[in-house]
């Protein structure tokens, strides 16, 4: 159990408040985008405005905790507890302006006052959202270096589609196969996939290289993508990671090559070798388009950050170009087909195949145009993440002993401007948070007769967060452990006060709001 310190010991509503905290801000990195697709399943919150602990969202609406904070007198300072400033109210134009502290309203508040009691606060107007369950890919397949790989039900559409269509190639070269062309279609679709798992691995064996944590990888529609959970540090290793692939679709269009050189052309083998090749060749080159969300979108992403020094202008730079190439191939690929341009005859292009390329060059562009909006998304994400800071979006805590009654605990709460009671035992060690759901469901003349030990959730490790945390980091020990409060602690082990899920959730919504 941590020590609290000088933090930790029960105080009295006539203790004088102490000075708040100010956290240093913190510094994160940008998602990957593409063909290596980076995740944030986060716990979303909302940055506070200003850098004191507990302060209220200035988005015009009411925390659902928010306690009237005493009048503070500059230089006083007390080791139990730390004091609420005034929450900027709604019509506030410059929330991260410094206010001048003064009294507001306390237990007694009318409902037409701008701050609400700890002990008065209805029920939550935001509360935190479940945890997001762990994303499933579809079938489970293995776990190469420790990294699952999923089949998307998707797979087996267009598993089916290659088996058609290559079928029908096959009864015009060995129409003597009969109907066990669908057979070896099927082999060849099987296969096809094999090597885009090769070339996802080859994104996920240098991700590793470079101690970036892959979440999965998953076989789907058009292709597959492997989830890095983390941005690379440089613009080299960047370019490196999403060159490995299409490097490795090329090894493996040789490797098919050279296969086929020995074997007869007319024969089964022959035709499966040859469809292996060319089909990685386009992989390849589809690939190394240079736009985003391909691998040579993040290529020329990591270029324009060299060049720059900004990884946020390389992520617009390929975005951009990502979505005039998704444009494109919208218009292009269907007159490439209609002029033969693709090795087919005019007579062919008509009815149905007509149809079919339109509608395959759509499905496209909006993977491409989607996939460029998305990393545009990310990396604001990334780039707003420092906003979100322990130390800025805590809540005061005022620290009150397991048997002490629910009414003194929030007068003292009020007294000293906090809006979170810790239950600590007799050396000031912390045992438990008060919740604040079970506070308002306690009528306030049952409060003198409840005591705060029966309204509190013991704590686990991962319920005590360090003041310090910030960005990802913050993030990520929010996730591990689940929960509605965390108690946050400096380094030494006092006690800061409570992190409310709400809180983030709203600060992260506010952050992704902001224009970057």
């Amino acid at each position: 159990m941590d020590e609290s310190g000088g933090s930790g010991q029960p105080r009295s509503g006539t203790d004088r408040p102490a000075e708040p905290h100010a956290g240093p801000p913190a510094h994160t990195t940008e998602p990957h985008d593409g063909g290596t697709r980076t995740d944030t399943d986060s716990t979303p919150a909302e940055s506070a405005e200003q850098g004191t602990p507990d302060q209220a969202p200035s988005d015009g609406t009411e925390s659902p905790a928010t306690t009237g904070p005493a009048p503070e007198a500059d230089g006083e300072r007390d080791t139990g507890t730390r004091p609420a400033e005034p929450t900027p109210a709604a019509d506030e134009k410059d929330p991260a302006t410094p206010q001048p502290h003064t009294a507001q309203p306390g237990l007694g508040s009318t409902p037409d006052d701008h701050h609400r009691t700890l002990a008065h606060s209805g029920a939550p107007k935001n509360p935190p959202p479940p945890q997001p369950p762990q994303p499933r890919g579809g079938l489970l397949m293995g776990r190469p270096f420790g990294v699952p790989v999923y089949v998307a039900p998707s797979w087996f559409l267009v598993a089916a589609l290659i088996t058609w269509v290559f079928g029908g190639q096959l009864d015009r070269v060995l129409p003597e196969l009969g109907a066990a062309r669908y057979l070896v279609s099927l082999f060849f679709a099987v296969a096809f996939y094999a090597s885009v798992l090769v070339h996802e691995l080859a994104h996920t064996v240098a991700a590793l290289r470079f101690k970036l944590p892959v979440r999965r990888i998953q076989l789907q529609f058009f292709g597959g993508v492997s989830e890095i959970e983390k941005e690379a540090e440089t613009p080299g290793r960047e370019f490196v990671l999403a060159f490995v692939g299409p490097l490795l679709s090329l090894v493996l269009a040789g490797v098919f090559y050279l296969a086929m050189l020995p074997v007869e052309p007319g024969t089964v083998p022959g035709v499966l070798l040859a469809g292996l090749m060319i089909s990685n060749l386009i992989v390849a080159a589809f690939n190394l388009l240079p736009g985003l969300p391909l691998d040579g979108g993040r290529m020329l992403r990591a270029v324009v950050w060299k060049i720059t020094g900004k990884p946020m202008t390389g992520t617009i730079a390929a975005a951009w170009v990502g979505r005039a190439l998704a444009v494109s191939v919208l218009i292009g690929l269907p007159l490439l087909t209609q002029s033969g341009a693709l090795g087919s005859t005019a007579e062919d292009n008509v009815g149905m195949d007509t149809v079919m390329d339109a509608l395959l060059a759509a499905i496209l562009a909006a993977i491409i145009w989607t996939g460029a909006g998305n990393s545009l998304r990310m990396a604001r994400l990334r780039e707003h993440l420092p906003d979100l800071r322990a130390r800025t979006l805590t809540r005061r805590a005022v620290p009150v002993e397991t048997d002490t009654p629910l009414s003194e605990a929030l007068r003292r709460a009020n007294d000293a401007g906090a809006r979170a009671l810790v239950v600590v035992d007799a050396e000031g060690s912390p045992l438990s948070l008060v919740r604040e759901a079970a506070i308002v469901g306690v009528p306030e003349h049952r409060r003198p007769w409840v005591a705060v030990s029966g309204l509190a959730q013991d704590l686990t490790d991962g319920m005590r967060v360090s003041a310090e945390l910030a960005g990802e980091d913050l993030l990520d020990a929010l996730r591990a452990t689940p929960a509605t409060e965390y108690l946050v602690v400096e380094e030494t082990g006092e006690i800061y006060g409570v992190l409310s899920a709400a809180d983030v959730e709203r600060a992260f919504v506010k952050a992704m709001a902001r224009p970057s």
